[in-house]
């Protein structure tokens, strides 16, 4: 408990300081404060070995000011690899007829939207989805036939709608 004590006591009494001489030396109070905090949470872990040191204060000030130059290093490196391999290519844009198919997916009933991805774009067979969606086999070739009419009509819509560049529901 004494520990506890002498620790709240030393903190209460030099934090601002260390806080203050931080942000002089990083010149960002986001970064001093969240060094300094590092440093007073590692002073706490080795209290009883800190407690004991010639001047604790100077012992929370080197850790803080190491913290920060490890961040520092960090994003040094960071800069560095960007630097020397470039940023990351951008993704590519969409297909367009990817975009075109899932739009007119979300058209679709729940039920037929899931049949039809689970039997083309998953690969599964008519029984499978029907163990899978508690469905007689005969339900889910109904829904795939339904699904399959509806997003070719969709489809077409979509695709008169951009040989014409307008909006087909207008």
């Amino acid at each position: 408990m004494a520990d506890d004590e002498d620790f709240d006591a030393f903190y209460d009494a030099t934090n601002r300081r260390v806080l203050h001489q931080m942000y002089a030396m990083t010149g960002n109070l986001a970064d001093a404060q969240e060094v300094t905090q590092e440093a007073y949470a590692r002073a706490w872990q080795r209290w009883k070995h800190v407690s004991q040191a010639a001047n604790p204060e100077a012992w929370i000030r080197t850790v803080a000011w190491r913290v920060a130059a490890s961040r520092w290093r960090k994003a040094k490196n960071s800069v560095t690899a960007f630097a020397r391999h470039g940023t990351p290519d951008p993704a590519p844009p969409p297909d367009p007829d990817h975009v075109a198919l899932v739009t007119a997916l979300k058209e679709l009933p729940e039920s037929q939207r899931r049949t039809i991805v689970l039997h083309h774009l998953v690969g599964m067979s008519v029984n499978d989805i029907a163990a899978e969606t508690h469905a007689s086999a005969g339900t889910v070739k109904a829904r795939l036939s339904r699904g399959r009419a509806a997003l070719a009509a969709l489809l077409t819509d979509t695709e008169a709608d951009i040989t014409a560049g307008g909006d087909s529901h207008e």
